[in-house]
């Protein structure tokens, strides 16, 4: 009796094998995986560090000393004083909207998105589709074409356009002569200086939205077209029912970032025709470029961002509540 409860009362011997975990391997394991997490998260903040650091000194910084120069009538006495700005709550704000200088811009900046984004878009698509389907040889020569003016300066796209549009030596010019007529002075019209614009923009923008479309093509898979050709859909039916459907997403997104890209549209009125005739191209951006960087209205200029940024914020909430809805 005594002896049963004695070997009964011995621990149990630790079982030795070659798969058995040697003694303390738990505790020493789950410190050795803690120190090691810690020296993971150490070094992952120190490569984050120099990123973080211009962040907030070019990016986080500049935005909220904007939007609290947004209450003030800083101007050009306060670049050196800026602690003498004096705040004037919302009168900004409230003058924006009674300047017709900045309601024409708005205007002008609403009827560069309303026609470029729509021309951009479809145009895009069907060089996308022609060049992912139609078009066989030279394929990859027409794609670096169209994406060439991606790539280009603003300033060369905008010598080149002014040479064809000019209205006495210009290439339209000469076209319009050989058939005995006069080119109209495109950027010196009030009626003619926005399409212009508009048409340039097109032609330099769509070969990005080729390239999502293109992209987007070529993620569809084939067995789908080739199930609708047997059931014996033609192209205009398969294109409305299996192409344009599978491009939602990529619809989705084309349409936004160029709809954000033309509601900050600020280069080719600036180069082109530095917002004339009359301010017939005077956008928002330059307006706001005026404003800041002419007469120093550094607290209007402000404002004038602020109020650009939240368009663009709800532009961009109602194309993904529409767009999205039709993705799931």
């Amino acid at each position: 009796m005594g002896t049963t409860t004695a070997r009964a009362a011995q621990p149990a011997e630790v079982k030795k094998g070659p798969g058995a975990p040697p003694p303390g391997a738990g505790r020493g394991g789950a410190a050795r995986r803690k120190r090691s997490m810690g020296v993971q998260n150490t070094a992952g903040w120190l490569f984050s560090t120099p990123f973080l650091v211009l962040f907030t000194v070019f990016m986080a910084f500049p935005i909220l000393a904007t939007l609290l120069m947004s209450f003030t009538d800083f101007g050009l006495r306060n670049v050196t004083r800026p602690w003498e700005a004096n705040f004037i709550g919302f009168e900004n704000y409230t003058e924006l909207f009674g300047d017709e200088k900045f309601l024409k811009s708005l205007f002008n900046t609403a009827y560069f998105v309303v026609v470029g984004v729509p021309l951009t878009i479809a145009l895009g698509l069907v060089v996308a589709v022609l060049l992912n389907n139609g078009i066989d040889r030279a394929r990859t020569f027409f794609r670096v074409g169209f994406y060439a003016p991606v790539v280009t300066t603003i300033v060369a796209v905008a010598v080149v356009w002014r040479f064809v549009l000019d209205p006495s030596d210009g290439l339209v010019a000469g076209l319009f002569s050989e058939v005995g007529l006069t080119a109209p002075d495109f950027l010196g019209s009030e009626t003619l200086a926005m399409p212009s614009m508009i048409a340039m923009a097109v032609w330099r923008n769509v070969g990005t939205v080729m390239v999502l479309f293109i992209a987007g093509l070529q993620a569809i898979p084939t067995e789908v077209r080739e199930a609708a050709r047997l059931d014996g859909a033609g192209v205009w039916q398969e294109f409305r029912g299996i192409t344009v459907p599978l491009l939602r997403p990529t619809l989705l997104y084309a349409t936004v970032i160029t709809t954000i890209g033309y509601l900050n549209v600020f280069e080719e009125p600036f180069v082109m025709t530095q917002g004339g005739p009359s301010d017939s191209t005077l956008t928002v951006s330059l307006n706001m470029y005026r404003e800041g960087f002419n007469f120093f209205h550094m607290g209007y200029a402000s404002a004038m961002a602020y109020v650009l940024f939240v368009v663009i914020m709800g532009i961009t909430v109602l194309q993904l509540r529409l767009l999205k809805d039709n993705t799931k």
